[in-house]
């Protein structure tokens, strides 16, 4: 049987893809897992990160569904959150985001608005 090709991501779905690619210490995550699944504390050892830190990181890329994370009972009974490389496979071309931008629907992030200026006492308000 033909393998069937995924789906066109959404907009909203590019996005978040994206972005939790855009940071490098994600980026090292993905590639450090890629390797071997993982649990917290080891992953956080082997790429020098702190836990508060790596849990932010593997929560965005979790969020993205470039990761997925499993709780597992270790031989103690201690519960551990093992991470590992979801499939994916994104093929970036000018169509695709120009056909995923026309399904956008979250509101854009703050950083892309213009910075709001305030006055100050001297200058007076309205």
């Amino acid at each position: 049987m033909p393998e069937v090709p995924p789906p066109e991501p959404t907009g909203d779905e590019l996005l978040k893809v994206l972005s939790a690619l855009g940071n490098p210490h994600r980026l090292r995550i993905v590639a450090a897992l890629l390797e071997r699944r993982n649990y917290v504390s080891a992953l956080a050892r082997e790429i020098g990160m702190g836990r508060p830190l790596l849990h932010m990181h593997l929560q965005r890329l979790e969020a993205a569904g470039l990761i997925v994370g499993t709780l597992e009972l270790s031989e103690d009974g201690k519960a551990m959150k093992y991470f590992e490389v979801a499939p994916f496979c994104y093929r970036l071309t000018p169509r695709l985001v120009a056909q995923a931008a026309t399904t956008i629907t979250e509101p854009t992030d703050k950083t892309d608005q213009p910075a709001k200026t305030t006055r100050t006492a001297k200058e007076g308000t309205k």
